[in-house]
């Protein structure tokens, strides 16, 4: 299978432009990076320890790091994580290639959500497998259609994000959680749980990882680019011993071990701030846009434009009436140095024309407002 070229990033070129409001990329708010903090801890790790930071490391990553990351998962969510069952990457998306490289032969049937995250299907895309794709509604996937997808092509390994879910914004409920467990438990098919928005929530419900109720076939990658900072690019892989291991095997073969350096800054920062704290304030801030995203949506879209209502993350998912392109949004949308990123890409197996994926982390108030006012005087003028 051909890997598909990132129409994201394509269209990210184009929202370069200073005048351009993007609802377009998928980008953390830079004001809530703690550059003060990381300048601190950087600067501490290299004072008191710089000839060892700037060294080579090993493939598993720096025992600290993987030890608060083992602890948090304890904590949160009653996981019984040891470090051994850590290992850190160049952020998430190398976890995916590498779990992609150890677990998918071509031909393997692989299963995604549809729509489905675009990196996903990118990185998997490279090992030829044969995809299949799942529906997802208000609670999550469909575990009738789950269940007859698995009985029909036994695939190896189904993907999915239970939060906030890119690029629907969609959360799992619990209940959704345990089915989804269930049917993959009695088919020993590998749930590989992409958690990169799992600390971005915008209520007090606890919801417990899908791993938590299959640990022996579920494997779960997170990141620090959410809550701490993209550019450093960090993120790990949590599995089973058995699993890391040949994780480490082909991690060695691709760059040996992550950036040592940002490990040790990220540790030194997680050692001397509240994490929980900045995540709370990050939660606040990207709450109070979404629900201003959202309120304007009802209140100036026509009826026959759905958007979802998130609990968290970083993305509202708009559905157009039958025959209402998204591309043409998208070119419409541009005329008006507005961008917005049609849905096409999240569906491997064509479709997606009438959806439309819209970020709300990265814009102001200010912005969020005169963009979705734009959005609504199109939908309200379209001419087919």
């Amino acid at each position: 299978m051909k890997t598909p070229k990132s129409f994201i990033r394509e269209i990210l070129k184009v929202t370069q432009r200073p005048e351009v409001i993007s609802f377009a990329g998928g980008l953390p708010n830079p004001a809530l990076i703690d550059t003060v903090g990381i300048g601190k801890a950087a600067e501490k790790v290299i004072r008191e320890d710089g000839a060892n930071v700037l060294q080579y490391s090993t493939t598993e990553g720096y025992l600290p790091l993987r030890e608060f990351i083992a602890d948090r998962y304890n904590k949160r969510y009653g996981l019984n994580v040891t470090p051994n069952e850590i290992l850190i990457t160049n952020g998430s998306q190398q976890s995916l290639d590498l779990l992609g490289k150890i677990f998918i032969d071509k031909g393997d049937a692989v299963l995604l959500e549809r729509p489905g995250y675009l990196g996903a299907i990118q990185s998997f895309s490279l090992y030829e497998p044969e995809f299949f794709a799942v529906d997802l509604d208000d609670d999550g996937p469909d575990t009738k259609q789950l269940s007859q997808i698995i009985d029909q092509e036994c695939p190896k390994l189904f993907y999915g994000i239970p939060n906030s879910q890119n690029p629907s914004g969609i959360s799992y409920t619990t209940e959704r959680r345990k089915e989804v467990a269930k049917v993959l438990n009695d088919a020993d098919t590998v749930f590989i749980e992409d958690d990169a928005y799992g600390e971005l929530k915008f209520t007090n419900e606890v919801l417990a990882p899908v791993k938590k109720y299959m640990p022996d076939y579920g494997v779960m990658t997170g990141s620090f680019s959410k809550i701490v900072a993209p550019g450093m690019r960090m993120g790990w892989v949590c599995a089973p011993e058995e699993v890391i291991d040949k994780v480490a095997t082909a991690k060695q073969a691709a760059d040996l071990h992550s950036n040592y350096l940002s490990q040790r800054i990220i540790a030194q920062y997680l050692a001397d701030n509240d994490i929980d704290a900045k995540i709370a304030n990050i939660c606040a801030v990207y709450k109070e846009r979404c629900d201003l995203m959202v309120k304007l949506m009802d209140e100036l879209f026509p009826p026959t434009i759905k958007h979802t209502y998130p609990k968290g993350g970083m993305f509202v998912w708009l559905t157009l009436p039958k025959g209402m392109s998204s591309m043409k949004l998208f070119e419409l949308a541009m005329e008006q140095n507005l961008a917005v990123l049609p849905g096409n890409p999240f569906y491997f197996d064509g479709g997606g024309d009438n959806t439309s994926r819209i970020n709300f982390s990265n814009a102001s108030p200010e912005n969020i407002q005169k963009g979705i006012e734009i959005l609504a005087k199109i939908f309200n003028e379209w001419k087919a």
